[in-house]
């Protein structure tokens, strides 16, 4: 079971930072108040150390509202399940294709980056910049088509995470265990993100779209993302039948297109981003002091289009640009400032020196 670094120490820890006898270094163990050097405030490190016990015991535990009484979300476990199950037809002879493999990334950079990084996350939850609103309804499509919920829906979760994280109520917080955090917050309902309530309260500027209504109200997003799969299934289909002139040959195309451009393609999708919510919360390094136990990844930072800089982002949630340090590649990033340069997006946002400045961990004490 992961438990965030902090939650390890014990009531001996915390009394040798009383008695001033712990190595400075050590950034993990709560930090006294600089000015009180000397004259370290005990009840107030006392009181640290209780809510670190309180986060440790909170630690084993689900959602309150996910229980006995939840539900198995069986619209979420079937695909998910199932679009996995395809995974071996890859290595057919028939079905296999070189092409194939190399399509996965580009087109995740179209539909993960754009659609998922861009679209849902920096500008649908953080509104980190604005657009025309054809654009943004392009942007959120292709995110649909990445098969991750509605954008109403998406962003309700990834505003409670950012609230709650890595505490009790946060949705998918590896606290609980990684598997949890990376996929197995998906099969068990959470009532508390169910309600009406709950949907006024994050996302009511997102379903005042019509468009987002749309999509939200009888899971016509899904209908939405079958359709594209079809697309790509009657493209590798036309493109085949053309390029041979056999019917044969246009099915053995569409079907290539069909589980690399589309399903395959999803999975890759999936999978990055869930490793945002389990991987960057348990492993990597830290550029600032953050209430969570959010971490940067290089592989995840290059995986998923700049959105493993997750440390960086929880310190500056609004910011569109997830990369603070020169080596921190930020490909969605790069995507929005060219887009910037043509007119397409404005009020782009940059990250805030001065908030990030406080929580720098290079001007801790």
């Amino acid at each position: 079971m992961h438990s965030s670094q902090s939650a390890r120490y014990t009531k001996q820890d915390v009394g040798r930072r009383l008695l001033r006898t712990q190595d400075p270094s050590d950034s993990n163990l709560p930090l006294a108040d600089p000015s009180k050097r000397g004259s370290i405030a005990n009840d107030t490190l006392l009181d640290e150390y209780e809510a670190i016990q309180d986060r440790q015991r909170e630690s084993i535990l689900k959602p309150e509202r996910v229980d006995k009484q939840s539900r198995i979300i069986w619209e979420h476990l079937i695909p998910i399940i199932g679009l996995h199950l395809l995974i071996p037809l890859a290595f057919l002879p028939y079905v296999f294709s070189w092409w194939g493999v190399l399509a996965i990334p580009a087109l995740n950079y179209i539909f993960g980056s754009l659609g998922i990084s861009a679209g849902y996350h920096r500008m649908l939850t953080h509104q980190g910049f604005k657009c025309p609103k054809w654009f943004e309804r392009t942007l959120t499509t292709l995110g649909v088509c990445s098969f991750q919920d509605s954008p109403a829906r998406w962003v309700l979760v990834h505003r409670v995470h950012h609230q709650h994280s890595d505490h009790r109520e946060d949705p998918h917080t590896p606290m609980v265990h990684g598997l949890w955090a990376h996929v197995g917050w998906l099969f068990i309902e959470n009532r508390a993100l169910t309600t009406a309530e709950a949907y006024d309260r994050y996302v009511r500027d997102i379903l005042k779209d019509p468009y987002y209504m749309w999509l939200q109200r009888n899971m016509n997003w899904v209908w939405v993302y079958l359709g594209h799969t079809i697309a790509f299934y009657g493209l590798g289909f036309l493109i085949g039948w053309m390029w041979t002139g056999t019917v044969a040959a246009g099915a053995q195309m569409g079907l290539q297109w069909f589980l690399f451009g589309a399903v395959y393609r999803t999975l890759w999708t999936w999978h990055t981003t869930w490793a945002i919510n389990s991987a960057t919360h348990m492993w990597g390094y830290r550029n600032y002091e953050t209430r969570e136990n959010s971490r940067n990844s290089w592989i995840f930072g290059i995986l998923g289009y700049g959105e493993g800089w997750h440390n960086n982002h929880h310190a500056d949630p609004r910011s569109a640009s997830l990369g603070h340090r020169w080596w921190e590649i930020d490909m969605t990033f790069w995507w929005l400032l060219a887009f910037e340069k043509i007119g397409l997006v404005s009020e782009l946002s940059r990250p805030n020196k001065s908030v990030l400045e406080r929580c720098d961990i290079r001007n801790s004490p």
